[in-house]
């Protein structure tokens, strides 16, 4: 009796000479209409048994790449030709992206958002190291199987009601946001919901005020509904809507990070904020708040600064948050808040897009707010990133020798050393990432926009990975 690994052998060699064959067959090699060896020659010319031929030439026949004549042999089919890519040169390449397309494409390209693991100072990088990974087991293990039967089914696109309402709660204690649970709507992350407005508020060739630099990601959403991006300048209160209103007259959005902009840090100050509001009533416009990171706050309750959305007169703004930065980003979990009339749209919109997100995660999720966890959590980080900016700042100023003074910022997930305008960032960013340290430029994040300098993430990273990266750094700082 052959042993496994016999067996195993034997299946490797079936399928690689069936690839030999099904290759020479796709890239010309052996054209319609030729005559396969007998499969005799063919197993000694191999090395291998004739079976092993016989076994490859049967899968090609069973794909219709080549055909058996009683009493004549097995040719390549003729069908083969008219599926099979003509010769280089002689026919033009297949067309590309669209303009669309390639907006998006580039977009990305100059933005070269990080695939690869965490590492110091990626920006946007929770902790994930102390997440409570046990506690969320013990509440994925507490439901009852007719529940797990429920949740395998096809599920409402908008949301877990329990998910939605706990959401709604939370909110209103953290936000000060007050919304009913109908209107949250449920999607995979704040880049899905940002998709999922520009798709169901903007037609092609509207324009929409985006804060110049800013996330590139939300451009790129919009350039994917042909929507067209209006950079439009910041200050010391966050963009400047007087200035977007009558560079922009027409818009028909904005998009904001007023609790702490991406990427400079800045808050939008309440007479800005009014005026935002403003804007949208008289333009009859909208406005997406992108709150990212605003949990992550670190002065007492009463000086957090509450949403864009908790205002009077907000009617006009929809909400996007996502649990990726307040818990971690393999949950895939975001939502938006929108006006009631709009949830039926909202929901469809998402059903055809993905359907729904996992119901068993949105459950645990649901349980994990409701029984007071994501406060426990969220009070930890708040104390844990708040030392770690510390320890970046000190670890900076040591290793530059004090080239490098951050100021310190009681918000946010990253930190912002800026420099002279126009000066060049890239290149420092190259020597840091070549050295194993992600050093953002903020050119990187800039439309029209001249401002320069260096994002550094700080929370994801404990404080030995903190002074490491900051050693390096320092050390090119003191070379420059």
């Amino acid at each position: 009796m052959p042993s496994p690994g016999a067996n195993r052998t034997t299946a490797t060699l079936r399928q690689q000479v069936y690839a030999q064959l099904r290759r020479a067959i796709e890239q010309g090699s052996l054209r319609a209409g030729t005559r396969l060896p007998p499969s005799r020659e063919h197993a000694a010319s191999l090395g291998v048994s004739r079976n092993t031929v016989l076994w490859a030439v049967q899968r090609l026949q069973a794909e219709g790449y080549v055909e058996a004549r009683v009493g004549d042999g097995t040719y390549v089919s003729q069908a083969v030709a008219a599926t099979l890519p003509a010769p280089q040169g002689l026919v033009a390449p297949p067309r590309g992206l669209s303009r669309r397309g390639q907006l998006i494409a580039d977009t990305a390209a100059r933005w070269r958002p990080p695939l690869a693991a965490a590492k110091a100072f990626r920006i946007g990088a929770p902790e994930v190291a102390t997440f409570p990974f046990a506690l969320w087991d013990r509440l994925t293990r507490q439901a009852s199987s007719g529940q797990r039967s429920h949740r395998a089914q096809y599920l409402d696109p908008a949301g877990d009601p329990d998910l939605r309402q706990a959401v709604a709660q939370w909110l209103w204690a953290s936000r000060g946001i007050r919304c009913d649970a109908a209107q949250v709507v449920v999607c995979s992350g704040s880049q899905q919901g940002i998709d999922l407005i520009a798709r169901l508020l903007l037609d092609v060739g509207d324009e929409v005020l985006v804060e110049d630099p800013g996330y590139p990601g939300i451009r790129a959403s919009l350039l994917g509904h042909g929507a067209l991006a209006r950079p439009v300048a910041l200050d010391a209160q966050g963009l400047r809507i007087d200035e977007g209103a009558a560079q922009w007259p027409g818009a028909r959005m904005a998009v904001v990070t007023p609790t702490h902009q991406f990427p400079t840090g800045v808050c939008m100050g309440l007479a800005r904020r009014q005026a935002l509001l403003q804007w949208a009533r008289t333009h009859d416009a909208w406005v997406v708040e992108d709150d990212y990171d605003g949990e992550f706050q670190y002065g007492g309750a009463a000086q957090r600064v509450p949403a864009l959305c908790s205002l009077p007169g907000s009617e006009r703004v929809l909400y996007v948050g996502t649990f990726s930065k307040t818990l971690h980003p393999g949950l895939r979990l975001g939502f938006v808040v929108v006006p009631p009339a709009l949830v039926e749209a909202f929901a469809m919109a998402r059903a055809i897009t993905d359907r729904h997100a996992p119901g068993d995660t949105q459950a645990v999720l649901a349980r994990f707010i409701a029984e007071g966890h994501l406060l426990r959590h969220l009070r930890q980080m708040r104390e844990l990133y708040l030392q770690r900016q510390h320890t970046l700042r000190a670890a900076l100023a040591e290793a530059s020798n004090g080239a490098w003074q951050l100021a310190t910022s009681d918000r946010g997930m990253h930190l912002l050393h800026e420099v002279a305008p126009g000066t060049d960032d890239e290149t420092l960013s190259r020597q840091a990432l070549a050295a194993g340290v992600m050093l953002a430029p903020l050119s990187r994040y800039a439309m029209q926009s001249a401002r320069r300098g260096w994002l550094l993430g700080y929370a994801g990273f404990d404080d030995a990975e903190i002074r490491a990266a900051a050693r390096v750094v320092g050390g090119l700082v003191r070379q420059r």
